[in-house]
C-alpha cells in the first residue's frame, strides 16, 4: 500500500487504493484563524452529516462514470454497512488507515461477486470533504481504475473524529 499525504495547518488528505496515489494539493486552503478556539472547531466537526457526505460521494462518482459513458453504480445497504464499519474502525484507531480486513469485509457483505475493489481516504480541514476525497481519487491512477472499473454495485461509509478527520471507504462489487 502506498499512501500520499499533503499536510497543512489544518488541511490534510490521505488516499489509499492499494495502488499508486497521487498527491492532492488544496489551492484554496485557508488556515483556521488564530482567534477561533479549539472548542469552536470541535463543535463544527461534531456537526458533520455523514449521510449527506455519503450521498455526495455516490452522486459524484456516478456523475463521473456517466460522463465517461460508463453505467452508473447501484448503492447497496449491505455494502454501505461494511464500508461504514471500516471507516469507523479507522477513525477509532481500531485498524490502521488502509485496506486491513478487505477480504473479510467483502465476505461479510453476503453478496455473490466476481470482482471487488475498495478506495479509502481521509481528510481534515476542508469545507467540502466529500468533493476533496472524490477529486483526490480521480487524480490517482489506482483509485480511478476502481472508479472506472467493471462494477455495478457500490457502498460508501464515512466516519468523522472529534478532531476533524473524515474517513471515507467506498467498496465496489460486480
Amino acid at each position: 500500500m502506498i499512501r500520499t499525504s499533503i499536510y497543512g495547518l489544518v488541511s490534510t488528505i490521505v488516499l489509499s487504493s492499494g495502488a499508486i496515489a497521487t498527491p492532492v494539493r488544496n489551492p484554496n486552503f485557508t488556515p483556521v484563524p488564530s482567534n477561533i478556539s479549539k472548542n469552536t472547531f470541535d463543535i463544527a466537526v461534531s456537526s458533520v452529516n455523514t449521510a449527506d457526505l455519503e450521498q455526495s460521494v455516490f452522486t459524484q462518482i456516478n456523475d463521473y462514470r456517466a460522463s465517461q459513458g460508463l453505467p452508473t453504480l447501484t448503492r447497496n445497504a449491505a455494502i454501505d454497512n461494511q464500508a461504514r464499519i471500516h471507516s469507523q474502525q479507522m477513525a477509532n484507531g481500531e485498524v490502521p488507515f488502509g485496506h486491513t480486513g478487505f477480504s473479510e469485509r467483502i465476505q461479510a457483505i453476503g453478496i455473490y461477486y466476481r470482482a471487488a475493489g475498495e478506495n479509502v481516504a481521509y481528510n481534515q480541514g476542508y469545507s467540502d470533504p466529500a468533493t476533496t476525497a472524490v477529486q483526490g481519487w480521480l487524480k490517482s491512477p489506482g483509485h480511478l481504475a476502481n472508479i472506472k472499473g467493471n462494477y455495478d454495485k457500490t457502498g460508501i461509509g464515512i466516519a468523522a473524529t472529534n478532531t476533524g478527520k473524515v474517513y471515507f471507504t467506498q467498496i465496489f462489487l460486480r
